[in-house]
């Protein structure tokens, strides 16, 4: 099962961004490097996810390694951010439905990090109005921009 919705999220990260919200399941859970609460719903995981394609994307995004077992998918990525390497692993946890259910995203060096957290930040105050709103996220379904691809852009909340 885990190998159908690896390969849906390889087409997302390609540039397939409308799959993304039928990728996740209503009560998705996404666990970021910078947050230390969980972050709840498919609303918040997309802005969530639009946000890191968007900081990530522009050192040249690649993933290098995956494992898949049962219904978990570990895919480990480098990229550069601010010139500074960045190495990261997606920890996917999907259903029997095909639907990601849980979304955790690793960061390495330290140093990644603290380049990472202040850039993620803007872009979901730009999005939500205030660095504070982590559930500002509208009722109504969210077009997102492609993942790796469209340079960001400002969303109302």
């Amino acid at each position: 099962m885990i190998e159908k919705l690896v390969e849906q999220w390889h087409r997302v990260v390609e540039g397939d961004a409308d799959l993304l919200p039928d990728l996740l399941a209503d009560d998705v859970v996404f666990y970021s490097p910078v947050v230390f609460t969980p972050q709840r719903g498919q609303d918040t995981t997309l802005l969530y996810l639009q946000g890191a394609a968007q900081v990530l994307n522009a050192g040249g995004f690649t993933y290098i390694k995956q494992v898949l077992a049962g219904y978990t998918a570990v895919l480990e990525f480098e990229t550069t951010v601010d010139g500074k390497h960045v190495n990261g692993v997606d920890i996917i946890t999907g259903n029997a439905q095909g639907q990601i259910v849980e979304f955790r995203v690793m960061l390495r060096p330290l140093q990644a990090i603290h380049l990472v957290h202040p850039k993620l930040g803007e872009l979901l105050a730009r999005a939500c109005g205030s660095v504070r709103t982590a559930h500002c996220f509208p009722s109504q379904a969210v077009r997102m921009p492609r993942l790796f691809h469209d340079p960001p852009s400002r969303r109302g909340c």
